[in-house]
């Protein structure tokens, strides 16, 4: 499977003529080749954005957001297909593809595609003076650059904004997951979007995503992605004085009191911790648990996670599929040494899971749960991004406080209690972008998305996306 760059409606290869390797997580083995894309080729596709850039800005809302429905629709219909892409380039299970990732991917479309139909402008009246009325105009060529763990689901999170507002678009998917953004060229032309609106460069971020940046006809970059990626990305930008939109890593706290519904605490957590084999910048990789139960969630838990099938993706049966790429599971398993020479306990998991047959040389590792740990160790502050989590004890709200609000990451929290007072209280004091309160993972697509301190700039979802990708202009009228 050789996978083209997308650019001006047509699939090239890249201008270097070189290719990278494609790896099947759920194997070990390679299955395709995508571009090894430069500067050149980002040059191609930012010529063709600004060339289609007037006639994009200039249709109505409506021209717009009918083109973009077509395309959700198309996602719609190819979405057994587009599951299966995304199961087998990902490495996560097809039934999670098929239920979250690609709906998810289609909605963001539809969403935003409808959101530009009820946008309103303001206006402030002063009286005999006059009146001031504001505009918000879309910026030119936008440059998003997206992650590995969900990719199409992230991948359209920027796009579809970004397209609604009036932009046209150069995008980088992760060069670890690349099929399911190349199969949405297909998707948009046949939707009957204009060439040059969207265009799709593959290859390393180290020369295509630092070519996108560091472009002077690139005014936004939207980027997901570690920490360390961001603050490279900001050093170019913002001397240049682009919008930045950073959505960053994570280290959250799931804050379990006593008082909670514990069976309906306990199926969520084991998700929390697990889906995607915690390859989700949102998952509560540390679990702190208020002293009267820990005893009991701790059997409670480990129980639950020791029945966990690792397996192939495409099995109806499993749970937690292959991690994403050989560099990333040595990585986590680096981690889980860490936590034993730190001092910590591992309770389950912490292994290689060698599959049979064709998935023998697949990446593939238990889930894990580790106690025993100080909250400041590096396994406690640090990213991990794999099926990983701690469990800590506490006795008072101001402790757990403490503890969750001590790493550098304010990404997402989760509190469990049946205490409404607390569950305000706690969730107000906690320092997270994103707070949910006796669930996890419900998302409401109008909300704002992004994080504090070093998780982020900026928030995406609903009217904040729309409104980075646009400048906002105030004209006043004297009468």
């Amino acid at each position: 499977m050789d996978i083209q760059n997308f650019i001006n409606g047509q699939y090239v290869d890249p201008a270097s003529g070189q290719w990278l390797d494609n790896v099947e997580p759920a194997t070990g083995k390679v299955y395709g080749r995508i571009p090894d894309s430069d500067e050149r080729d980002v040059e191609e596709a930012v010529i063709a954005a600004k060339a289609a850039f007037p006639a994009w800005a200039a249709m109505t809302n409506k021209q717009r957001s009918d083109i973009l429905m077509k395309v959700s629709r198309g996602i719609e219909a190819r979405l057994p297909e587009l599951a299966a892409a995304e199961s087998r380039d990902n490495g996560k299970p097809l039934k999670l593809a098929t239920r979250v990732d690609i709906p998810r991917a289609r909605d963001n479309f539809a969403f935003f595609a409808t959101a530009i139909l009820h946008d309103s402008a303001e206006t402030h009246d002063m009286g005999e003076s006059g009146f001031n009325y504001t505009l918000r105009k879309p910026l030119g060529v936008a440059g998003c650059i997206s992650p590995w763990n969900l990719p199409l689901y992230l991948f359209t999170w920027k796009i579809a904004p970004a397209l609604a507002s009036g932009n046209t678009v150069v995008a980088k998917p992760s060069e670890v997951t690349p099929v399911t953004a190349a199969l949405l060229g297909e998707i948009c032309n046949e939707a009957g979007m204009p060439p040059g609106v969207l265009n799709i460069i593959h290859g390393l971020g180290g020369k295509v995503g630092a070519a996108m940046t560091v472009h002077p006809d690139t005014p936004a970059i939207s980027f997901t992605g570690g920490t360390t990626t961001g603050q490279t990305i900001a050093r170019t930008a913002a001397p240049m004085f682009k919008k930045l939109s950073l959505e960053l890593g994570g280290k959250n706290p799931n804050i379990i009191f006593a008082d909670c519904d514990f069976e309906d605490m306990l199926n969520t957590t084991v998700a929390s911790s697990f889906a995607n084999q915690g390859q989700i910048c949102l998952c509560g990789s540390r679990i702190f648990i208020e002293r009267p139960i820990y005893e009991k969630f701790k059997e409670a838990f480990v129980e639950r996670v020791k029945k966990l099938t690792v397996g192939p993706p495409n099995k109806e049966t499993t749970k937690v599929g292959a991690l994403v790429s050989k560099p990333h599971i040595e990585k986590v398993q680096s981690y889980i040494e860490l936590a034993k020479e730190e001092g910590g306990t591992v309770l389950t998991g912490g292994n290689r899971v060698v599959l049979e047959g064709e998935y023998s040389e697949g990446f593939y590792l238990e889930p894990t749960v580790i106690e025993g740990l100080e909250y400041t160790c590096r396994t406690n502050q640090e990213e991990i991004f794999g099926p990983v989590v701690t469990l800590t004890p506490f006795d008072t709200e101001e402790e757990v406080l403490t503890m969750a609000n001590s790493t550098m990451y304010g990404l997402a929290a989760t509190i469990w209690t049946s205490d409404l007072k607390k569950a305000h209280r706690v969730g107000s004091l906690v320092e997270s972008g994103i707070v949910w309160i006796n669930c996890w993972l419900v998302r409401d697509l109008r909300t704002p998305f992004g994080g504090m301190k070093n998780s982020g700039v900026g928030r995406e979802g609903g009217f904040e996306a729309l409104h980075f990708f646009t400048e906002t202009k105030n004209i006043c009228v004297k009468l």
